[in-house]
């Protein structure tokens, strides 16, 4: 049976809609999040509760976007401020450190910078694995078991997370030349890097093959 004349421009405009009301989430959910994130101790749970939501905003499966993420925010608020805290800081300090070793001089500056950069490497891959799990993350998770299965992920998914955390840096440095950016992407980056690495396809195994 031939389709209706004019099928084709409402099936197009009915996509191009629904794209639109994905762009307008995501920018409203980090809208939401730069403002809770304008706290020290709010930082990473505004973080993670952006991650645990951003899959239905892009979806478009669930109704009422804020309030599931606000009601995350506060499961991430109760099990993650300490540790949230923690990793503020290490950030700040690693930051310090490089900035400062990178404007030094003579060969403890290369010594540093050699042990430096490949950890910074690693602890925003772990932290972008860290995001990848955390949506299917119980409600009696700690940090300690978000880590665990944040190992285990960047284990089994080495140059995938390496990509990721390339990704990251050059958004990095594109913000550190344009401060705006941050604005419109400093949460919906590392959350959008680590949803594209948490869809990748797994690789089969005996068991994902049917007989």
């Amino acid at each position: 049976m031939a389709a209706p004349p004019g099928a084709g421009g409402v099936g197009r405009t009915n996509a191009v809609l629904a794209k639109l009301s994905v762009v307008g989430d995501l920018l409203m959910l980090q809208l939401v999040f730069l403002v809770l994130s304008l706290g020290i101790l709010t930082l990473f749970p505004a973080a993670f509760a952006l991650q645990r939501v951003l899959a239905d905003a892009i979806s478009q499966d669930k109704p009422k976007l804020l309030r599931r993420y606000f009601g995350e925010f506060r499961w991430a608020m109760k099990r993650f401020w300490l540790s949230g805290f923690g990793l503020y800081a290490g950030a700040v300090l690693l930051a310090f450190g490089l900035s400062f070793w990178a404007f030094a001089s003579g060969p403890a500056r290369v010594f540093a910078l050699v042990v430096l950069i490949p950890l910074t490497g690693m602890i925003l891959g772990l932290y972008l694995s860290g995001l990848a799990v955390l949506p299917q993350a119980g409600d009696d998770a700690t940090m300690k078991t978000v880590f665990r299965s944040a190992n285990l992920f960047l284990l089994r998914r080495p140059l995938p997370v390496a990509g990721g955390v390339v990704v990251l840096l050059t958004w990095f440095a594109l913000a550190s030349q344009v401060p705006t950016l941050l604005v419109v992407g400093s949460g919906l980056v590392p959350a959008l890097t680590a949803y594209a690495l948490s869809r990748q396809r797994r690789e089969k195994t005996s068991e994902d093959v049917s007989i």
